[in-house]
């Protein structure tokens, strides 16, 4: 197989949208929870559904965290959801759990007066450059489901916000590791310019 972006299976996500995303952007990908094939990939989407202490067990469970950390040394990572939740260094959605630990925070229940879940399409502010958003404009809108978000970060970490009630976390980035809390893939034109700025990172 030629180059290709994996997409880790450890047994939560939504994979099949994420790579249809890519496979509409041309870009070939392989959904997998082999070492070996994260190993020889260009870059590695880390996605996630559901509670941050189920994720966190099985991809400890599997041994993929330390390969996703491992391999985020040497090429670029991008958690989606609750898969950028796992990056920071802890958990406290049914109970305090440990992260990947690559991004400063914590998940936690967004502390806003609206509805939760965040539900739906908001706007996007770049307090930090990263490549990951070039070419966008401020004011570019996303598409958002979730009741938790990156808490406590280093502000020179965040790269996107959004509001909801307050300021949310929206996007991080440490070194080649980042992260989107909102879904790229269920985010029209500008969900595909981020994949796309994302595929771009390693070639």
């Amino acid at each position: 197989m030629g180059r290709y972006i994996a997409i880790v299976d450890y047994g939560v996500g939504n994979l099949k949208s994420v790579s249809n995303a890519f496979a509409y952007l041309g870009e070939e990908t392989l959904i997998t929870g082999d070492p070996g094939e994260l190993e020889l990939a260009d870059a590695i989407i880390l996605p996630g559904v559901g509670a941050f202490p189920d994720a966190a067990d099985k991809l400890r469970a599997s041994g993929l965290d330390r390969v996703v950390l491992e391999q985020g040394n040497k090429k670029p990572v991008l958690g989606i959801c609750l898969g950028m939740q796992l990056l920071l260094e802890r958990g406290e959605e049914i109970r305090a759990c440990a992260g990947l630990g690559v991004v400063k925070g914590r998940a936690a229940r967004i502390p806003t007066e609206l509805k939760l879940p965040h539900i739906g399409w908001n706007t996007l502010t770049f307090p930090n450059e990263s490549p990951l958003f070039r070419g966008l404009e401020e004011g570019s809108s996303v598409y958002f489901v979730h009741s938790f978000s990156a808490q406590d970060t280093d502000p020179s970490q965040v790269i996107a916000l959004t509001d909801y009630g307050i300021p949310v976390t929206a996007a991080v980035q440490s070194g080649s590791f980042y992260g989107c809390q909102f879904h790229p893939e269920k985010s029209g034109e500008t969900g595909l310019a981020i994949l796309r700025n994302f595929a771009a990172l390693n070639r």
